[in-house]
């Protein structure tokens, strides 16, 4: 028979996480808002540049007033929030540019490769998982878990500058950076793709430990269950055992890191933007951060958020979905 889809408890599950997320941004919003007023940086000389070196201190006072940091902390913020719910997320003060033009322009390349990474984490991570796990204490297993435990502890910023160094300029294999090259004027596919490879491999791969760490002991446990045991009992082929057995247990604990990864995932991003020049979002939130740009950087972190509690619930959703035991309504 067909397993039905719980689509009840999980629309359920859905609009309690949506509930819960509103508080949250709140405070999120309000806290990008204090940190800010804290900063040291003066958003009024970020926004003059060098012409408010030579400015009177009654030019600053009014492009301080024009640009409404002389209010109160509350007053920004609720100002802020109250048209952000109109859809309305202000202008950027160091972009000078509305902030949902400059967030439109950049979220969908940033997506891009963070999307793209995280597939091949997810593909390299179960399938080095699974050929560790079948044979713990193998060779393979040894080889690639070594590997592993390097690059959880190597920052994603370093392996990007080592893969510039070999792929682009040793082998002169890739590029090292930008989105098309120099020398076109035009956007095309191909040439996406092919700038895409490099970022999105050390994005990828600066994800690949945590995922191949789960997988292959969840694939190592299962493979030691008595159901396993069993299968292999019944005489059933051992690919046969491992993919319809030994993986699907074993592949339940990764479905957990999915949420918990977001957070590395868009820190590593920003970095590996930075190191490839690829035109997401790392550069304004640079900027925004620096400058002390309240409604660009209060939009951004919003966005952050929003993606962590986004990947949270997905974990859980697919958890219940491959779990049966698992509620939706807990």
């Amino acid at each position: 028979m067909k397993r039905r889809l719980p689509w009840g408890p999980m629309a359920r599950m859905t609009g309690r996480r949506a509930l819960a997320a509103v508080p949250v941004l709140l405070a999120v919003t309000f806290a990008v808002f204090a940190v800010a007023e804290a900063s040291p940086f003066d958003p009024v000389k970020a926004y003059a540049g060098t012409a408010g070196l030579t400015a009177s201190q009654e030019n600053l006072d009014q492009l301080r007033a024009n640009l409404g940091v002389d209010r109160p902390l509350l007053t920004r913020w609720w100002e802020w929030l109250t048209s952000a719910l109109t859809g309305d997320l202000g202008d950027s003060a160091v972009m000078r540019r509305p902030v949902a033009e400059v967030i439109g322009e950049r979220l969908g390349w940033s997506v891009l490769l963070a999307v793209t990474a995280f597939l091949v984490a997810i593909a390299l991570g179960t399938l080095l998982g699974v050929l560790a796990g079948r044979r713990r204490g193998g060779l393979i297993d040894r080889a690639v878990s070594s590997v592993a435990y390097t690059l959880e502890a190597a920052p994603a910023f370093w392996l990007g500058l080592l893969a510039i160094w070999f792929f682009a300029l040793k082998l002169g294999a890739l590029p090292a950076g930008g989105l098309t090259d120099t020398a076109s004027d035009t956007v095309t596919f191909d040439q996406v793709a092919h700038h895409l490879v490099l970022p999105a491999l050390v994005l990828g791969v600066s994800q690949l430990p945590w995922f191949f760490l789960y997988v292959r002991q969840g694939v190592g446990d299962a493979l030691d269950e008595d159901p396993v045991r069993g299968a292999r009992a019944r005489g059933l082929g051992e690919r046969t055992v491992l993919t319809g057995h030994a993986l699907r247990s074993g592949m339940l604990p990764m479905l957990t890191l999915i949420g918990s990864r977001v957070p590395e995932l868009i820190t590593g991003a920003l970095l590996v933007e930075t190191v490839f020049s690829w035109p997401g979002i790392a550069a304004a939130t640079v900027q925004a951060a620096t400058s002390v740009d309240f409604p660009l950087l209060a939009a951004l972190t919003v966005l952050a958020t929003a993606a962590v509690l986004l990947g949270n619930l997905l974990s859980d959703l697919l958890y219940g979905l491959a779990d049966p035991r698992v509620g939706f309504d807990g």
